[in-house]
């Protein structure tokens, strides 16, 4: 019996995503130590990779499980980290750290519980247009405010809505994963979740 062939996770846009996951730590520390144009020529370059990758995937056919559960995890740990970084300083509102924290954390945690039900979450959750979109304008909103700062030029009606902007981006795709999540949750004969 021949046995299945296994990935190849060590493909170039795996690798990609595994620069964005190790180029986290670099931008904290630049952002700790003030040198906030380090931090957000770092910050650009891990975004930057997050579009590679997905693109290269497709192009060179090389998309694989471990890709489709890791890159949205390098995302989480880049966007997560530098939305802590700015709420610290105050550059962003609280509650959008809040909100973009605790979407992340929900989802996570979902994915998680649905795991441990026996539900295969890999194929059954795939990234959607209203997701990357909000990964984008999340994206977008860092740097924004990490050139503002290290170039002390500040534009605050870009910035208004592209707050705001992420806010309803995030809320929408949480509730879009939230449903999602709910109808894959498995049941019993009677209709009730399964304990």
């Amino acid at each position: 019996m021949t046995p299945p062939l296994r990935e190849n996770n060590w493909t170039i846009p795996n690798m990609l995503t595994v620069t964005r996951i190790m180029l986290t730590p670099g931008f904290v520390m630049a952002f700790v130590d003030r040198r906030f144009d380090i931090a957000w020529v770092l910050f650009a370059v891990a975004g930057f990779t997050d579009a590679l990758d997905g693109a290269l995937a497709r192009i060179l056919k090389q998309r694989s499980s471990f890709g489709a559960m890791l890159d949205p995890l390098a995302d989480k740990i880049l966007l997560v980290t530098s939305f802590i970084c700015l709420g610290v300083q105050d550059w962003i509102p609280g509650w959008l750290t809040v909100l973009v924290v605790s979407r992340d954390m929900f989802i996570v945690g979902g994915l998680a519980l649905l795991h441990y039900s026996g539900v295969d979450v890999k194929r059954g959750i795939r990234p959607v247009w209203i997701s990357k979109c909000a990964t984008t304008a999340q994206i977008s909103l860092v740097l924004l405010i990490m050139v503002e700062h290290s170039m002390e030029s500040f534009h605050p009606d870009i910035r208004l809505w592209l707050v705001y902007t992420v806010a309803a981006l995030t809320a929408l795709s949480g509730v879009y994963y939230l449903v999602i999540g709910l109808r894959m949750f498995p049941h019993n004969d009677n209709g009730h979740s399964r304990p």
